[in-house]
């Protein structure tokens, strides 16, 4: 544990030592390269920024609204008939929206089933298999100019569903079931 440890914390500097003499033996302006990486940078942060507003913005209402509540008392029975945990579903729907409020449901699950329970494991797992398809659409897309994303939008979210029944499949497998 001590040796990943140790490497875990020079692996860094020694990434970017290495970096830099590589680039100044190549005859590479290693400064003026990463300034200009600097500045770059910070201009796709800058026109990022109301593409984030926007997501966070239709996330809160989504959630105030009562729509995943509504949503979620209309499949309850379903999910209880094929023995899926209903408490899953809004993590699995708002993992693919935001990351962070991924990460919040997880955590509110964790606290109030306990992190061995079926949901938690479950939670947990799901959280780690599952990208957030619509904000590295909606941000990254948007703040390169790509308008045309109806393709990379189908394969995230056929990635998404597959990770989320992946999830399902192998934390019953391994842990049993709810």
């Amino acid at each position: 544990m001590e040796i990943v440890s140790a490497v875990s914390l020079w692996l860094i500097p020694i990434l970017i030592g290495f970096i830099l003499i590589y680039g100044t033996f190549k005859k590479v302006p290693t400064y003026e390269s990463f300034t200009e990486g600097g500045k770059e940078g910070i201009k796709i942060a800058v026109s990022i920024i109301p593409f984030l507003v926007g997501m966070l913005v239709a996330i809160s209402v989504f959630r105030a609204s009562g729509a995943l509540e509504y949503f979620m008392n209309l499949i309850r029975p379903g999910l209880n008939a094929i023995g899926i945990p209903p408490d899953i579903v809004p993590l699995a729907i708002i993992r693919p929206i935001s990351g962070t409020a991924a990460l919040g449901m997880t955590s509110d699950l964790i606290a109030v089933h306990g992190p061995d329970s079926f949901i938690g494991r479950l939670a947990s797992v799901l959280q780690g298999s599952t990208d957030t398809t619509f904000y590295v659409l909606t941000v990254y897309f948007g703040a390169v100019g790509i308008k045309k994303m109806g393709d990379a939008l189908k394969v995230g979210l056929l990635a998404d569903l597959a990770g989320i029944i992946a999830s399902i499949v192998i934390v019953t497998l391994v842990f049993g079931s709810m």
